[in-house]
């Protein structure tokens, strides 16, 4: 038996069995000349066809072959219209996976597709390179396109979870860096704009005025008083030039400098005369640029907020990793134990059935998970929100008088225990006046006394020896001249000037000054040798301390001005009129004269020191600041300890205590609440950590004394804040927790070592300060509470989830939105609470109190059980109770967590209150940044699905999120009814 295949032009096969009947050579040889004439046809339509779907349509030409087959078997009749070239692939396709038997039908059966696709059901296609690839042309080869492999940038799914951590972490750098910038650049700014002052030089034999900071070495420089010197130089030549260099060595006498002491240091002021002198160094060649070079360094020690901080990052660090080790292993044993299923029911893992690159993608998304609970451990917004809070306040604090120079002063001062502050210009007003004036044992207190005027006259006329005639009398003047001398002279003439209306140009013009002896800090006194016109007689005057005036004086007037000579009973009498002024915090000055004749021709030059007169005492005193005493009865209230350090003697700086209430008369009345600087340090190191919470009051104290008090005080555990103006005080400043220099009075070396600016010099902003720094204390305690209660309820609800069904519901990148985020908005709005009265009524927190109380804890844990218990009756039963798919309910889940957070923001408004609406409304920004809050949360699920694989959500479920999450008030407002401490 044999077989006969032709192929029809049409693409078909027909086989035809002949058995029956038998063909002649001659047929055969029509059959297979027809046979090559078909296939030879066949191979130029092929060409022809790729040509045209190349290349365009043909031209015509005449020569064409046309060739008409008829059918031979009459009873399997061609289909004319479906070849394998006109065949449509897609409705191929749409018929096996429809399963559609019409469409097979009208196909004529799978036998008849096989012969439109030109398949030998017996022996299959021909298989050759030119019909494989006609078919992949027709038909398409047999691959799925794959997705593009992703690149190791990972721009399109990949990047969201690193992209949003690499975010966060650039956001806590960037905030940290530009904040801690801008208020370098605007201390600096201001600087440089109080540093910049003019002084004088002679250049080309002209005088000109320049910058100090186009000062050069050679420079001829005219001082006179109240100038800076402007750089270090040696005095040429000038007339009484005094210096007061307290602002280099402490010291406040004034140094008298000529041609025998000609040194004059930058940074010192002139304060009597004038003078000419020559630079000879300048910048940080000067011993101001030597200071400044050694107080540059930085201590690097942590503020006792950072050392909580540091602490509790660390314990919930290791909180975070213990509990992704154990997800990891209890994960990887169920996967492994087969007790893993997927969405269909079925086991993750079949032992050896299950393929090696399923088994590491289950791997690698059990390791994801544990990450991902670290991630909600670890509170990535925390120190952007304290970078936060802290450069609120500081931005607020500067309108209250203070210029914070370093951010975390600011809450350092809200744990301050102890203030350790100056008395000249910070306690008092820095302005001497006269309160005081005795002559003999009869005191006049003001000017309401009918014979002060004349009282006071004669004893001026005496001491400096003009007589009624000889003076000009200028009542109340309006114009009165200008007044030099050091602070005590300034105060002792003006009051002389303004309210008897003497002329001192007249006294300056009628006498001739012999000699000048500048005031001494061991002999505590100056005098002045002068001569009046044309006439023999010498007067010699003295001034100063009044113990050390009255040893040298033997007589005295009374008060009708007779000469008498002095006992030693009224010695005593005038010694206990002194130690009384001292009591009243009066500096008491003496004022005493001889007079001698010349004889000879013999010239007098040197000051008599024996046998004096007595003229009288006056009493200065530098007013307390007002308010002061509010101000530190409020900090001793708030259990803060307020300790002065002067230099004035014992019995001047007890009574400015008394009156500023820094000693207690009813508490202070031993003799340990007061010492002498000299004392404190010649205490052994036991005695001095023993006595040093005692001691209120450190009198006549080096800035040494007050670097070692600081120590001591750091030693025993207190957060110590430090006043100071001079460059001397640099040390301390350095070494207190918080330095707070002065404004006004404060050298540059003394703002560069401090913390804090006090911008008016006043006590009560010292205060404003510590109020604002309990302020940002407590305003980080309401923001750690709040964002320790988001990690608690998600890390529960990630590991119980994780735990039991291998699956965690809220992704990496979802709790990074909501720790960075939404936490950072919620630092915002928390951080701009205002100070409040009952915040300086509770105790400073110090260095060892935990930063987290047990109040915190009760109102966390309440909300945070409340959150993890909603949540995960969402995670196992929200599919059933509302009929969605897996995906919305993990939206659920997350828009009532984040929901949550937004309720519980105000919750964290009052850590003990149950009030926490008080004064909601006076805060527009508090309510502005929950708005911003809850709008972004409604983009971020609603807009940003897949960044944040979140689903929309309707109105209903909307609703359901709002009122789960609206319960927190209520539960936070009853869970403040149960008592705890404080601590």
């Amino acid at each position: 038996m044999s077989a006969l295949t032709l192929r029809k032009p049409a693409g078909e096969i027909t086989i035809f069995e002949h058995e029956d009947w038998m063909v002649s050579k001659t047929h055969k040889r029509r059959w297979r000349l027809a046979l090559t004439v078909i296939s030879v046809t066949r191979v130029l339509f092929s060409l022809t066809k790729k040509v045209i779907d190349k290349e365009g349509p043909l031209l015509r030409t005449f020569s064409f072959v046309a060739i008409d087959m008829q059918p031979i078997h009459e009873d399997s009749p061609p289909d004319e219209t479906v070849t394998l070239l006109t065949v449509d692939p897609k409705e191929l396709g749409d018929m096996v996976r429809d399963k559609n038997s019409e469409s097979l039908s009208q196909f004529g059966g799978a036998k008849k597709v096989a012969l439109i696709l030109e398949t030998d059901v017996k022996k299959g296609i021909k298989g050759d390179e030119a019909d494989l690839n006609q078919r992949k042309n027709i038909f398409g080869a047999n691959k799925y396109k794959k997705p593009p492999a992703k690149s190791n940038m990972a721009w399109k799914d990949g990047w969201y979870d690193g992209g949003s951590i690499i975010v966060a972490v650039f956001l806590v750098i960037t905030v940290s860096a530009v904040s801690d910038f801008k208020q370098s650049r605007q201390f600096q700014k201001l600087s440089t704009e109080s540093s910049d002052i003019r002084v004088e030089v002679v250049r080309d034999g002209r005088r000109q005025p320049v910058s100090i900071f186009d000062v050069v070495v050679g420079d001829i420089v005219c001082l006179k008083i109240g100038d800076q010197i402007p750089a270090d130089g040696l005095f040429l030549e000038g007339h009484s030039l005094k210096v007061d260099e307290s602002s280099m060595t402490g010291e406040s006498d004034h140094i008298h400098v000529d041609e025998g002491k000609p040194f004059m240091l930058s940074g010192t002021k002139v304060t009597d005369g004038f003078g000419f002198m020559l630079v000879s160094s300048v910048g940080m060649n000067t011993s101001w640029g030597e200071m400044m070079s050694s107080i540059n360094r930085d201590l690097h020690e942590e503020t006792p907020l950072q050392v909580r901080l540091n602490k509790l990052t660390s314990y919930i660090g290791k909180v975070g990793l213990v509990v992704a080790a154990l997800v990891l292993v209890v994960m990887l044993i169920r996967y492994f134990t087969g007790n893993t299923r997927d969405d269909n029911g079925n086991k993750e893992f079949n032992g050896s059935k299950t393929k090696f690159d399923d088994v590491m993608n289950a791997v690698v998304r059990i390791v994801s998970a544990a990450i991902t609970i670290i991630v909600v451990a670890i509170p990535e917004g925390l120190p952007l929100a304290v970078t936060l809070t802290l450069a609120y306040s500081m931005k607020c604090m500067m309108a209250d008088h203070a210029m914070v120079r370093k951010l975390s002063s600011c809450e350092t001062m809200g744990s301050a225990t102890i203030i350790c502050t100056d008395k000249t210009g910070t306690l008092t007003l820095n302005e001497m006046k006269v309160t005081e004036f005795w002559l003999e044992k009869e005191v006049v207190l003001d000017d309401t006394s009918s014979n002060l005027a004349g009282k006071i006259l004669k004893l001026l006329h005496q001491a400096i020896g003009l007589n009624t005639t000889g003076t000009v009398y200028k009542q109340h003047s309006a114009s009165v001249p200008e007044i030099s001398g050091s602070p005590t002279e300034k105060a002792i003439l003006s009051w002389a000037v303004f309210n008897l209306g003497m002329d001192i140009e007249e006294v300056k013009k009628n006498y001739h000054i012999i000699h000048v002896e500048a005031f001494n800090s061991v002999k505590k006194r100056s005098g002045v040798l002068v001569r009046r016109n044309n006439e023999k007689i010498i007067h010699t005057h003295w001034k100063g301390a009044a113990e050390i005036i009255l040893s040298m004086c033997s007589t005295y007037y009374d008060s009708a001005g007779v000469l008498k000579v002095m006992d030693e009973e009224e010695r005593l009498q005038f010694g206990t009129t002194i130690k009384n002024m001292a009591q009243k915090s009066l500096r008491c000055i003496a004022f005493a004269h001889k007079e001698v004749v010349e004889e000879g021709g013999q010239v007098v030059e040197k000051l008599e020191e024996n046998g004096l007169t007595l003229l009288g005492l006056v009493g200065l005193k530098d007013p307390c600041r007002p308010g002061v005493s509010k101000a530190v009865e409020s900090c001793r209230a708030a259990g803060v300890n307020i300790k002065m350090i002067t230099g004035d003697n014992v019995h001047t700086a007890r009574a400015i205590a008394f009156e500023c209430k820094i000693l207690n008369p009813h508490e202070d009345l031993h003799n340990e609440a007061v010492v002498e600087g000299v004392q404190f340090r010649n205490y052994s190191p036991e005695e001095r950590m023993e006595k040093i919470d005692k001691i209120q009051v450190m009198a006549r104290s080096s800035p040494f004394d007050k670097l070692l008090m600081v120590q001591c005080l750091k030693q025993k555990g207190h957060v110590v804040a430090v006043t100071g103006d001079g460059t001397n005080d640099a040390p301390a400043l350095k070494e207190a927790d918080i330095g707070l220099s002065m404004g006004i009075q404060g050298t540059e070396v003394a703002k560069e070592s401090s913390d804090i600016v006090i911008l008016d010099d006043n006590f009560a902003s010292i205060v404003t300060v510590l109020r604002w720094g309990r302020c940002v204390y407590n305003n980080i305690q309401k923001f750690l509470q709040f964002q320790l209660t988001v990690n608690v309820a998600a890390l529960c609800i990630n590991f119980v989830a994780a735990v039991s069904s291998g699956k965690v519901p809220l992704t990496a990148v979802q709790l990074l939105w909501v720790n960075l985020i939404m936490d950072t908005l919620g630092a915002l709005a928390l951080a701009t609470e205002k100070p409040t009265d009952d915040l300086m009524e509770k105790l400073p927190v110090g260095r060892s109190e935990p930063l987290i109380t047990k109040i915190m804890w009760r109102n966390l844990m309440a909300q945070a059980v409340y959150q993890v218990t909603i949540l995960l009756v969402l995670q196992f039963m929200g599919r059933s109770i509302f009929g969605v798919s897996e995906n919305v309910k993990n939206t659920l889940i997350f828009n009532t967590f984040v929901l949550c957070q937004v309720f519980n923001e105000f919750n964290a408004r009052k850590l003990e209150k149950k009030n926490i609406f008080k004064g909601i409304l006076k805060n527009k920004l508090f309510l502005a940044i929950v708005g911003i809050t809850i709008v972004l949360q409604l983009v971020m699920v609603e807009f940003l699905r897949r960044f944040a694989n979140t689903e929309r959500l309707d109105w209903g479920q909307w609703g359901v999120c709002i009122g789960l999450a609206a319960l927190s008030w209520p539960i936070g407002w009853l869970v403040k009814y149960i008592p705890v401490s404080g601590k």
